[in-house]
C-alpha cells in the first residue's frame, strides 16, 4: 500500500482520533505500516514531535494495552529510557478509531517521538567490530534493568498481557501462529517442525516460573527495536510484550546476528553487558541455543499469520533453513 492510499484509507481517522490528545496536531506523516499504522505528528505550538499509533485490531484488547503503557511507565520511574505515554485530555491511554474505508476497529495512541537512529541500521553499517560489541553489551546491560525491574514489580490490579509460556511459544495454537503450516514448507519439513515444536514444548513445561526467571519480557527486543542517540539506547515497541522467560528476551536480541561471522563475540559481548548488571547462572544460559530455535520458530508462525506484510524473501528463507537443520539435527540426535 503506497502513502498516498495509506493517508486515503486511514488519515481521516487518525487526524480526528488526534483531536482527543492535547496537542495541536500537524503535519501527520506515515512512518511504517505494519502490524501497526505508525504516523509522525507534531505539535503545533512548540514543534514537539510525537509518534502516534493505530494499533491493529485483533491482536489485544484494550485492558492489554492499558497494561503495556503500565509497564512501560514502571520502566521509566526504573530509570530505563522508554517513550513517554501521552494521556488524552480526559485521561484515557487510547481512543477507540472506526476506520470508514476498512470497517476495522482500533485503539490510538500518543506518545513522545524517540530521535535517533535504529540500533540495526548503525550496525549494518559500520565496521568498527568494538564498536558492534560495545553495543551489544550495552544492550545486555539494557535486558537485565529490565528484568531486574519486571522480577521485583509487582504489576497493578487488572493487568492483562498474552503468555509465551509452553502453549503460547510451543502449544497447538501457538501466540504467533502454526509455523507449521506455513505455505512454503512440504510435507517432510512441516512433520520435522511439528516433532521439534513437541519437544521444545516438553522442555519449557518442566522449567521454573519463578520471578527470578519468568516476569513480564519485552519478547521482541533485538537492535531494530533500539534507538540510538548518541551515547542514549531508548527502548521502543512494546506491542508483543508479555510474561515468559528472560531466556528468550535473550535469545531475542542476538537470533537477528547468530550466521554472523562475530556471532561468538557479539554473544559474549551482550553476556558480558547482562551479567555486569543482573547475576545469571550457566544452567539458565545453556538453554539460549533452544530458546533461539523457538524464536525462529514463532518468527515462522509471524510470517504465516502476517502475510500481507511485505519482507524481503530472503530473510525468511534463511530463517527457516537455519531452522530446518536445527529441527533435522534434533531428530537425528534423538534416534542416535
Amino acid at each position: 500500500m503506497d502513502d498516498e492510499t495509506v493517508d486515503r484509507t486511514y488519515g481521516p481517522a487518525a487526524r480526528a482520533a488526534l483531536a482527543a490528545f492535547p496537542i495541536d496536531p500537524q503535519d501527520l506523516t506515515l512512518v511504517s505500516l505494519s502490524e501497526n499504522v505508525t504516523f509522525r505528528v507534531t505539535d503545533g505550538r512548540n514543534g514537539q514531535p510525537y509518534v502516534f499509533r493505530l494499533h491493529r485490531p485483533g491482536y489485544h484488547s484494550l485492558d492489554e494495552l492499558v497494561s503495556e503503557r503500565a509497564w512501560i511507565r514502571a520502566l521509566a520511574a526504573a530509570g530505563i529510557d522508554v517513550p513517554e505515554a501521552v494521556m488524552t485530555r480526559d485521561g484515557r491511554d487510547y481512543v477507540p478509531v472506526t476506520i470508514p474505508a476498512t470497517g476495522e476497529q482500533r485503539y490510538a495512541g500518543l506518545a513522545s517521538w524517540t530521535e535517533g537512529r535504529l540500533l540495526s541500521d548503525v550496525l549494518a553499517q559500520t565496521i568498527d567490530q568494538n564498536f558492534v560489541e560495545k553495543s551489544f553489551e550495552q544492550l545486555g546491560a539494557i535486558t537485565a534493568a529490565m528484568h531486574d525491574q519486571a522480577s521485583a514489580w509487582q504489576p497493578p490490579p487488572g493487568f492483562r498481557r498474552h503468555s509465551l509460556d509452553s502453549d503460547g511459544l510451543m502449544g497447538l495454537a501457538p501466540h504467533w501462529g502454526e509455523f507449521w503450516e506455513h505455505r512454503s514448507l512440504t510435507g517432510g519439513e512441516r512433520t520435522l517442525l511439528l516433532d521439534a515444536r513437541q519437544r521444545m514444548h516438553d522442555l519449557l513445561s518442566g522449567l521454573s516460573r519463578d520471578l527470578s526467571t519468568y516476569s513480564v519480557i519485552h519478547a521482541d527486543l533485538h537492535p531494530g527495536n533500539i534507538v540510538v542517540d548518541g551515547n542514549r539506547l531508548t527502548v521502543i515497541d512494546f506491542d508483543d510484550a508479555g510474561f515468559g522467560w528472560h531466556q528468550y528476551d535473550i535469545a531475542t536480541a542476538l537470533t537477528h546476528w547468530q550466521t554472523k561471522p562475530n556471532a561468538a563475540e557479539i554473544e559474549r559481548a551482550f553476556l558480558t553487558g547482562y551479567r555486569a548488571r543482573r547475576p545469571v547462572p550457566d544452567e539458565a544460559l545453556s538453554l539460549i541455543p533452544q530458546f533461539r530455535l523457538i524464536r525462529w520458530m514463532a518468527t515462522i508462525g509471524w510470517f504465516h499469520q502476517r502475510p500481507e506484510v511485505n519482507r524481503p524473501s530472503a530473510i525468511f528463507e534463511e530463517r527457516k533453513s537455519w531452522v530446518l537443520d536445527q529441527c533435522a539435527a534434533l531428530q537425528q540426535s534423538r534416534g542416535s
